[in-house]
């Protein structure tokens, strides 16, 4: 008989590079995209690379060696991502996935350089989102690097909505920031005073014009306004100090005074006139609204280019630890392999890993999802403009209308004709992907980061540490709390996750991860689909459930049931985003002549962490599902209701000589003096819980092979190439 030969499985050649990354976050076939990120990653792992190692974060000052980034960033062409052509930018279209790009790349080294990169575009981003089409086209041009023949300096904006503690902090909804008319002469435009004092406003230590928040401090102007100052306007413009931060310091940090007057067409979307009362068209909780539902996005992948980033320093830190010793032999396994010899390191370093590459795909997935949102948003409030709908409520209404059209969609799996019915269904997504982008990346991605640190050793919380990791690690902790700290995402992901159209589409999802699941039975998708319906029933239990006292579980107050639901849902949308990364590679790869060679054991190793990360999250949701399903009953006692369910030593003995054996299945058993078992009480009986009880055992039973995949994915991380030494300073 022959012995059949076992093919040598294919493993990782070498890290992911850049046709890897562009088929997985789908621009391929951007060609300005994929300049744009040559052009970023030019100046972070140079300028920005050399500021970090030779100590420029160890002042809380915006030094002139900190300035020459500006001038860094406006020559490679970053500064004006954010611009359409007209305006003197290059990039045509939505902005969303070049702005994440632009903000990967540079928090790959350093995240306080991406933040002030991107703090000039959150200062825009109001203009953008609901200023008129004169203030878009005046501050977008001016804030434009000066083209070959101009003699102008390109301005600088900071965005100001934190109020300066006792006031009111970082509660967004209140504000401490006043405007009153100043004058207001007959057949002119009337001149605000506004009075602002900010904190932690980012760019401050050199913005020529600030976006600020305010509320009304006068019976003549209506509720709150975002107002544009500039720095020649008359009164006060006071920078302020910088801040002591212990992180992102290559970005400006100061908490200015504002006390100015300006005219009023700087309230940003404009403002009408009616009964003598100045009614500006947006409130500033709906300009926030507008830009930080995509702004969360962006700050989410800055914390996964963290983690990504850490992979390579890791690799070559465990391998080499013990060379160096005399008894250290090259050609050795202790010399080759180094920690690496030990399964421990290879499994942390690959959940490292594995929440990277999930974290970056969700974040690029938000990040496409709202470039294809845009126009549609832009279409609907042309066509609710022609209809004589207002904003706010009465659009909320129109479109709530529309809602059954948009579920017959789904379920006939039809494409949508009505673009108002197609943007119902993208912004039930974009509703929830955006807060789970940025509560999932920076808060589970944080603690990562203190994981990938530790796998350094010592040298992992010092200032020259391959890959400046105990930095990164420490500025993940601020990025937790930028644009709403965790508390406000899981608050929007508790309202957002029980729309029906888009738990229509949660239906969608499981189909697809079971069909997934049989086509590609190793991505971990059948893992998925198994925690993706436990999720779900849990969700449609606790919202109709109560708890030990009657109480209804699933309500804003019980943020103990809402919040962890939420949570829970992140590391579901994640896994579900990386496993369709790794399929669009496999399908797209094969085109591509750089990858054609080594495809199989890259596509193969990706899968195996595709598995890493499904199992571990399903581990979550049951997890947190059985707490909150199981956690609000009351546990049975020793008392005459407890007991009563329990078998009388001398009932047993009688039932016996009728049922033999029962005595040996009785759980429970009260003797005849009134004694039973040491415990709490009687054990819970799980009446009603039946389908609970088979959802959880079919995930258990589904997590088989996950761990076959992680040694297999270590073995990998044993074989792997990696380059000599990073490609930017250490």
């Amino acid at each position: 008989m022959e012995t059949p030969v076992k093919t040598p499985r294919e493993l990782l050649r070498t890290l992911p590079g850049d046709d890897v990354r562009q088929i997985l976050w789908r621009f391929a076939d951007r060609f300005d995209l994929q300049m744009m990120v040559q052009s970023v990653r030019a100046v972070a792992r140079g300028p920005v690379a050399r500021l970090v190692a030779e100590g420029a974060r160890n002042s809380h000052e915006w030094t002139p060696e900190k300035d020459r980034l500006l001038k860094a960033f406006d020559e490679a062409g970053i500064t004006s991502v954010f611009m359409d052509p007209h305006q003197g930018g290059y990039l045509e279209g939505p902005k969303n996935l070049a702005l994440a790009l632009v903000a990967f790349e540079l928090a790959w080294v350093d995240a306080g350089a991406a933040t002030g990169s991107l703090a000039g575009c959150l200062a825009l981003s109001p203009i953008h989102e609901r200023g008129t089409q004169e203030q878009r086209n005046y501050y977008m041009a001016k804030c434009v690097p000066a083209q070959p023949g101009e003699d102008r300096e390109p301005w600088r904006g900071a965005f100001a909505l934190t109020e300066p503690i006792p006031y009111v902090g970082v509660e967004t909804g209140l504000l401490g920031g006043k405007v009153r008319v100043a004058e207001w002469k007959e057949g002119q435009e009337p001149v605000l005073q506004v009075d602002k004092r900010g904190r932690f406003i980012t760019n401050m230590g050199f913005a020529n014009f600030v976006t600020a928040a305010v509320d009304s401090a006068d019976p003549r102007i209506k509720g709150t306004c975002m107002v544009i100052l500039e720095e020649g306007d008359p009164g006060i413009y006071d920078r302020g100090t910088p801040t002591k931060k212990l992180v992102h310091q290559l970005s400006s940090t100061n908490d200015p005074v504002l006390s100015l007057r300006v005219p009023a067409s700087r309230i940003i979307g404009g403002y009408t006139v009616k009964d003598g009362v100045i009614v500006p068209r947006y409130s500033h909780g709906e300009i926030i609204e507008a830009v930080f539902r995509r702004t969360r996005v962006t700050v989410g992948i800055m914390t996964s280019a963290k983690l990504l980033s850490a992979v390579e320093p890791l690799l070559r830190y465990q391998r080499t630890r013990f060379r160096g010793g005399e008894s250290v032999a090259p050609g050795t396994p202790r010399y080759e392999l180094g920690l690496q010899q030990r399964e421990d390191v290879l499994h942390r370093l690959l959940d490292v890993w594995a929440t990277g590459e999930a974290s970056a795909s969700l974040g690029f997935a938000a990040a496409r999802l709202f470039d294809e949102l845009d126009p549609l948003e832009r279409q609907k409030d042309e066509i609710f403009a022609e209809q004589g709908v207002g904003g706010g409520s009465a659009q909320f209404k129109a479109l709530r209308r529309l809602q059954k059209d948009a579920l017959d969609c789904l379920h006939q799996s039809l494409e949508p004709e009505n673009p108002l019915v197609k943007y119902i269904l993208l912004d039930s997504l974009a509703n929830v992907l955006c807060p789970a982008t940025k509560l999932w990346n920076t808060g589970h991605g944080a603690n990562m980061m203190r994981e990938a640190v530790s796998l350094m050793g010592g040298y992992g919380i010092t200032e020259d540490c391959p890959g400046f990791l105990g930095h990164k690690w420490m500025d993940a902790q601020l990025e937790a709390t930028y644009e709403g700290p965790e508390a406000v995402q899981r608050r929007q992901l508790s309202v957002t996750m029980t729309n029906e159209i888009f738990l229509a589409q949660f239906h969608q999802w499981i189909a697809e991860m079971r069909e997934l699941a049989a086509l590609k039975p190793g991505t971990g998708a059948c893992t998925l689909a198994s925690a993706m319906q436990m999720w779900l029933w849990t969700l449609n239990y606790l919202q109709h459930a109560t708890d030990a006292d009657g109480a209804k579980l699933y309500q804003s107050a019980r943020q103990g049931v809402t919040f962890r639901l939420a949570d829970a849902l992140c590391w579901l949308l994640a896994s579900r985003c990386q496993i369709l990364d790794v399929l669009e590679l496999e399908e797209q790869g094969p085109q591509s002549p750089a990858l054609a060679e080594g495809l199989a054991g890259l596509a193969g190793f990706l899968t195996d962490l595709c598995h890493v990360q499904a199992v571990r999250g399903a581990g979550e949701v049951a997890r947190i599902a059985t707490e909150l399903v199981y956690g609000y009953q009351r546990h049975p006692a020793w008392d005459a209701e407890g007991s009563g369910s329990c078998y009388r030593s001398d009932d047993l003995v009688a039932l016996e000589a009728v049922m033999p054996g029962l005595a040996s299945v009785a759980r429970d058993v009260v003797e005849s003096d009134g004694s039973h078992p040491a415990k709490a009480g009687p054990c819970v009986r799980f009446e009603g819980m039946e389908q609970f009880m088979r959802l959880r055992a079919k995930l258990d039973g589904c997590l088989t092979g996950a761990m076959l995949a992680k040694d297999r994915a270590a073995e990998a991380l044993t074989k792997v190439m990696i380059p000599e030494a990073l490609d930017y300073p250490a």
